[in-house]
């Protein structure tokens, strides 16, 4: 259940601007990570919110629009394959997180995380685990993330029609494996993420 309690009592303590942060597509083969930060006016909780995981996609959608509308500020921004493969999906997701808290206007003084890392950030910062069911800026926040990442799917399979992205979303599923293994992957498949192909060669 979502609850501004923990928002309250840090602006409480004078915090005037917090934002809630979270990320999507840390687990699927290809694409980038998405993450989003989300200011929302104080009181204000779009009706029907919550972790995007928990909504139907239509729900999604609305909640979308309602959230870019009406929220005092918001920022998407994603890590590029490249960027997952030469440092990581952790520090990937981290450095998308710190882009779009850093697309905020008004500047955000405090940054609610999803997750439980809240480490090297350029503001105070706190880790929330469940926070997307948790935080209302949060759960804004998965909502954009995860709307945007899934167009991006379409697109993706738009470009490369054999291995189902837009059904799938990216994940591992065996759909999308045995394509990998029909056709190769391609320039979006995070190489550190499709391992098991050059062990299956070497067997």
């Amino acid at each position: 259940m979502l609850d501004a309690t923990l928002c309250t009592q840090l602006h409480d303590r004078g915090f005037a601007h917090i934002c809630g942060v979270d990320e999507a597509g840390r687990g699927p083969l290809c694409g980038p990570v998405v993450a989003a930060a989300v200011i929302l006016p104080d009181g204000w909780i779009p009706e029907g919110l919550n972790d995007s995981k928990k909504l139907t996609e239509r729900k999604r959608e609305k909640l979308y629009d309602e959230i870019i509308g009406g929220a005092l500020a918001w920022g998407i921004a994603e890590a590029s394959v490249e960027e997952i493969d030469s440092l990581n999906i952790l520090e990937a997701t981290l450095l998308a997180m710190r882009r779009a808290i850093a697309m905020l206007d008004p500047a955000p003084d405090f940054a609610l995380i999803d997750g439980n890392i809240d480490r090297d950030f350029p503001i105070p910062a706190r880790a929330v685990i469940g926070g997307d069911a948790q935080i209302p800026a949060i759960a804004a926040a998965s909502i954009l993330a995860k709307v945007t990442r899934d167009r991006m799917c379409i697109a993706l399979d738009a470009a490369y029609p054999e291995y189902g992205i837009a059904k799938h979303k990216g994940y591992g599923t065996k759909a999308h494996m045995d394509a990998l293994r029909t056709f190769g992957p391609t320039p979006i498949h995070r190489k550190q993420f499709i391992r098991f192909l050059d062990r299956e060669e070497k067997r």
